[in-house]
């Protein structure tokens, strides 16, 4: 075996390109929670993780399924829009508030950073909830996109519907 230092095996996650260490070492220096947002190829994943030494904890998760099933978002509807992912993201909050959890650091892992990106319209969502995020308003996208629409004129009414869903519950 060789113990040169380009011949030294770097972690798994590394290189196979999923985690970026430098920049999760850095959040968790910070010492507060994580609101974390994956989009994967059918939904928006929103979860709030705390850092602990035996492991990240999951306080809070709301996915596409939660939508649908607990905040009326139809079903024939895409779960991974930038609608989809406002509500998740407002969710997520609303949730993370009653919790007790009132502020975090956003964490998009290695999602492409675009201003007007389905990771920010979750952000906005977590900031219109009441969670203090550190962000530049530059990078939300625009309230049209948020209502949806740029996609059917029906979704505004569903956004407005699962906001409202979210605050009764």
């Amino acid at each position: 075996m060789a113990y040169g230092k380009n011949q030294r095996l770097r972690f798994k996650r590394r290189r196979n390109g999923e985690t970026d260490y430098r920049r999760r070492m850095k959040m968790l220096r910070g010492g507060v929670a994580r609101a974390v947002v994956r989009v994967t190829n059918t939904q928006t994943i929103c979860q709030l993780v705390n850092y602990e030494t035996t492991g990240d904890t999951t306080q809070v998760s709301i996915d596409g399924s939660t939508l649908v099933e607990k905040h009326g978002w139809p079903i024939d509807a895409s779960r991974k829009s930038i609608p989809a992912s406002y509500v998740a993201g407002y969710a997520m909050a609303k949730a993370a508030i009653s919790a007790g959890h009132n502020e975090a650091i956003l964490d998009i892992g290695l999602a492409a950073s675009t201003s007007g990106n389905r990771v920010f319209a979750a952000l906005k969502g977590m900031v219109d909830a009441g969670m203090e995020i550190p962000h530049g308003e530059d990078v939300l996208p625009d309230d049209d996109r948020i209502n949806g629409s740029h996609i059917d004129a029906s979704i505004a009414k569903v956004v407005e519907a699962a906001k409202k869903s979210i605050e009764e519950a």
